[in-house]
């Protein structure tokens, strides 16, 4: 009685280390040879936070992220719109945490080495299908080999083989014509430093973060997206973590991106190598789960990296899946239970952020009436507006603060299958 998991990323490590918590056999087939660190900043939200704490991460977190304190929002002039305190700030019983992706990845993936044993993951082997029973299912690989096991959970990203097999028509991830340039900077702090800034609008955006603590020099680690727009029918180069960029492709579109607290043409030189990556997401599903294979992480629901819900959502994914377990057994009831509980919101986002209605969607709001100038914000939207714009998005998400705070973990301390 064994779990398969396909993907050693983000998700199928958080599920790894919730099965160990609940005392699940489990195993990982990652496809990488190596897991190296991979990617640059993400936010991770409360919700998420949350889980890591109930994992007892909260020391390793700590060590390898900054607690985000605000987030911004600016016109391409540098001018304020909205700002909110986040994480414990914000009124949560828990942080926000912007980190490095790849050292988040490779925190858990010690981690789980610590706890489960270093034969719990195989690397170099890459899943390609499946095949379920009435009393089990089977993990495909490529090479001709397969593993039994009694059910298979697919956290092997946007391009899942197991996604693939369920919607064989499906096609190639959809492209909405922009292009986010990412890189880290040393730099200076900014808006008092552990501040999240998005600058500018649809056409032309920079989302800037520190994921470090200042130096000696006053300086961190600064986490850049700079985005730019393209006719969607053009070609593209397809996405790949690991593409260097050349920064005169985008560079001279941010010159004049330069304000009293932030210097985007510097941050952007700055930079010993910046990777580009072209915005892409997938159509809703309407189902994830077949009998006892189902899918979880982006190979559920891959989005737009608006509002911080991708790493944050599979970490959720996997704590929803470990209590659904521990409810129903290793049956298709609980994967199915699974589902249910999440793919409304997670559908609910992905459209959300699609149709404009991140957070975000105020930057481009302002652009349309004013060009991004006004002396003070309630000459163009009334504050209250944007308050409840920012709380809506939040509800949508999962992570509204009265909510969160009241809700019950998801799973209990302690608890394990019987």
């Amino acid at each position: 009685m064994s779990i398969l998991i396909a993907g050693g990323g983000i998700a199928g490590l958080s599920l790894g280390l919730t099965l160990h918590q609940i005392g699940v056999p489990f195993h990982i087939y990652e496809s990488a040879a190596e897991l190296r660190p991979m990617g640059v900043g993400i936010n991770l939200q409360p919700n998420a936070v949350r889980e890591l704490l109930d994992l007892g991460l909260g020391e390793e977190l700590e060590a390898i992220g900054v607690q985000t304190r605000q987030l911004g929002f600016y016109s391409k002039l540098g001018n304020t719109i909205w700002e909110e305190p986040r994480g414990r700030g914000a009124g949560y019983a828990w942080p926000q945490y912007s980190v490095h992706r790849g050292a988040l990845q490779m925190m858990l993936y010690r981690t789980l080495l610590e706890r489960a044993g270093p034969d719990c993951i195989t690397t170099g082997r890459r899943a390609v299908g499946f095949e379920t029973t009435a009393e089990g299912a089977a993990l495909l690989l490529a090479g001709g080999t397969r593993a039994e096991g009694t059910l298979v959970v697919a956290a092997d990203g946007i391009h899942s083989a197991l996604r693939a097999q369920m919607v064989p028509d499906e096609g190639a991830p959809i492209w909405n014509g922009r292009i986010l340039w990412r890189a880290t900077t040393r730099a200076p702090e900014f808006k008092g430093g552990a501040a999240m800034a998005m600058i500018g609008h649809d056409q032309l955006r920079l989302v800037a973060y520190p994921i470090s603590a200042p130096d000696a020099d006053g300086l961190v680690t600064m986490n850049w997206i700079a985005e730019t727009s393209f006719d969607p029918a053009a070609p593209w180069r397809r996405e790949d973590w690991n593409r260097p960029a050349d920064i005169t492709e985008f560079l001279p579109d941010f010159e004049d991106w330069q304000f009293d607290w932030i210097d985007v043409p510097a941050l952007i030189r700055g930079a010993d190598v910046v990777y580009e990556y072209p915005m892409v997401d997938r159509d809703p599903l309407e189902r994830w789960t077949i009998g006892r294979v189902t899918l979880m992480g982006d190979a559920a629901h891959p989005t737009y990296p608006i509002g911080s819900n991708g790493a944050s959502q599979a970490i959720v994914d996997a704590r929803i899946i470990g209590a659904q377990l521990l409810a129903h057994g290793l049956t298709p009831t609980a994967l199915q239970a699974y589902e249910d509980a999440v793919r409304p919101l997670a559908t609910a986002v992905g459209r959300a952020n699609r149709a404009g209605g991140g957070p975000d969607a105020v930057l481009q709001r302002v652009e349309d009436l004013c060009g991004g100038a006004f002396d003070h914000i309630d000459e163009v939207i009334p504050t209250a507006e944007l308050a409840a714009h920012a709380a809506r998005y939040k509800s949508i998400a999962g992570f509204s603060i009265e909510e969160l705070n009241a809700r019950p973990p998801t799973i209990a301390a302690g608890a394990r299958l019987a």
